[in-house]
């Protein structure tokens, strides 16, 4: 009989020890059936799954562990089941759950087994081929050399200092390889597109079976189809239930900053940091400033500038305070290709049709040249009065040789992108986003750049934007900012009215 009949039958016969359905006999919900088979198959060593925080991770992990222990599906002698965690406390979380279910086994089976606190958290079956241990260890390296296990679960990965992390994954992994045991990586999203979890997720591998539970990122917070994805035990009784996910999801929305970033990360999936960070607008704001009657464009013209680094995105916006009236183009380098971005992205086609709407230009090979990109944004508004162009003050002596070399005859204002200059930027410019002092043609490129980007918060209250996920472009966000926080300072500023001079 295939080990992953074997494992899902161990399960069933196993009782829900605490919550809604404790007394009940274990029912795995589809996923949960999905993931074992999927981590049981032939060929597979390492079995990662990404779902919402409770959803049952630490039970079908516990179940698991404890059917390893039990020899449920392997007659191997002196089985070894690693628990692995973050702190110590963490791995003493997860092998509580294991301990949970064991008075839910035959009492011939409870009987030869040894549970054990000091000084480390064990339990031992002792049966022909025992004994046979499970061990619940912290993120140091150390702990796991000289082990050779033939089950570790490596519980929140996506939670673990990287560095730490990864030493002990790598133990991990090197012991298993001893035995041909198998690695379960269980977690909700870490915080980023770079972490090791992620790249577990996201890479496809020999050996990996990969099961993860997130919606499309940017979606708004209380959206229920995207939180059902991110949350499949809700319809089976298996963590939070439907009503209880809507009114969490009411909650962060009212409460902002961190609560937010929280909830996104945990209850949703995504992967965004769990920081004090906030939205730089919702979506539904951005919306409202679409508009199919653009007003002209008239009076003085503000550019805001945004120059990628290396092989990044650079953006231009142009704003005219007199009218409101915002415009916005982006480049990228022709190497690598437009659907080779977008994949790295996670974002599909959507570069391709932001080039075929003409937002996006391509330019140059793997950097967008320079002089080339701000020759062509002094086009886009040629024989129009240039109030001012706004740019990163980091970028002053690339950007300022440019214009030098193009001719540039209009006032630069150099900004910083940091808490001093940025926190101003970012109020004046939801200010008149919130005062519908802003109207914008509509644009996947603004979309896009205002639905990735966040602002993070000082413990003072400033701002400062910032990507809500690394692989987010929000180039022509920074660039709508500039442009319309210094329109904003222009259209602050008295009239100068004529006067006279007395001479005494």
């Amino acid at each position: 009989m295939k080990a992953a009949t074997l494992a899902k039958r161990f399960c069933r016969s196993l009782t829900v020890p605490t919550g809604r359905l404790a007394g009940k006999p274990v029912k795995l919900a589809p996923y949960q059936t999905r993931f074992i088979d999927g981590a049981f198959a032939e060929g597979i060593n390492v079995a990662c799954l990404s779902v919402g925080r409770g959803n049952g991770k630490s039970s079908i992990s516990a179940m698991l562990c404890l059917g390893e222990l039990m020899g449920a599906w392997s007659d191997a002698a002196e089985r070894e089941v690693i628990i692995a965690a973050r702190t110590q406390d963490q791995a003493k979380i997860a092998w509580n759950y294991v301990v949970s279910f064991i008075p839910t086994l035959p009492e011939e089976m409870q009987e030869r087994i040894t549970i054990r606190r000091q000084p480390r958290f064990e339990i031992q079956y002792d049966d022909d081929n025992g004994p046979h241990l499970i061990k619940a260890i912290s993120a140091d390296g150390k702990s796991a050399l000289g082990s050779s296990p033939t089950l570790a679960v490596l519980d929140e990965r996506g939670h673990w200092p990287v560095s730490q992390g990864d030493e002990l994954e790598a133990s991990l992994l090197t012991g298993l390889s001893k035995r041909d045991g198998k690695a379960l990586i269980i977690s909700t999203s870490a915080a980023n597109d770079m972490h090791p979890f992620s790249i577990w997720m996201d890479r496809d591998a020999p050996g990996v079976y990969r099961q993860e539970h997130r919606p499309t990122p940017n979606l708004p917070v209380d959206d229920i189809d995207s939180l059902l994805i991110a949350n499949p035990g809700a319809k089976h009784g298996i963590g939070p239930t439907v009503a209880r996910l809507k009114e969490d999801a009411a909650l962060a929305l009212a409460r902002g900053g961190s609560a937010l970033s929280r909830f996104r990360l945990l209850s949703r999936n995504e992967r965004v940091s769990e920081d004090n960070r906030d939205a730089l607008l919702d979506l539904n704001e951005w919306l409202q400033c679409e508009t199919d009657d653009l007003p002209p464009r008239q009076g003085q013209v503000v550019i805001g500038l945004d120059q990628g680094q290396s092989a990044s995105m650079s953006a231009a916006s142009y704003f005219w305070p007199e009218t409101g009236r915002l415009e916005a183009w982006a480049a990228f380098g022709t190497v690598p290709t437009l659907e080779e971005r977008g994949n790295f992205d996670a974002v599909g086609d959507l570069y391709s049709q932001m080039h075929k709407r003409r937002e996006l230009a391509l330019m140059g090979q793997k950097t967008v040249p320079i002089t080339q990109w701000l020759r062509r944004v002094l086009e886009h508004v040629e024989g129009e009065p240039i109030a001012a162009i706004v740019a990163d003050r980091f970028k002053q002596s690339e950007i300022g040789d440019a214009l030098s070399e193009i001719g540039n005859r209009a006032p630069v204002v150099w900004r910083g992108m940091g808490f001093k200059d940025g926190s101003e930027d970012v109020e004046r410019f939801r200010r008149f986003i919130f005062d519908c002092k802003v109207h914008v043609a509509e644009s996947l490129l603004l979309r896009h750049a205002m639905a990735e980007a966040a602002v993070f918060i000082d413990p003072a209250g400033n701002s400062k934007i910032v990507k809500g996920r690394s692989k987010g472009r929000i180039d022509a966000a920074c660039a709508a900012v500039l442009a319309v926080s210094e329109g904003a300072r222009i259209m602050g500023r008295p009239a100068h009215k004529a006067g006279r001079i007395a001479w005494g």
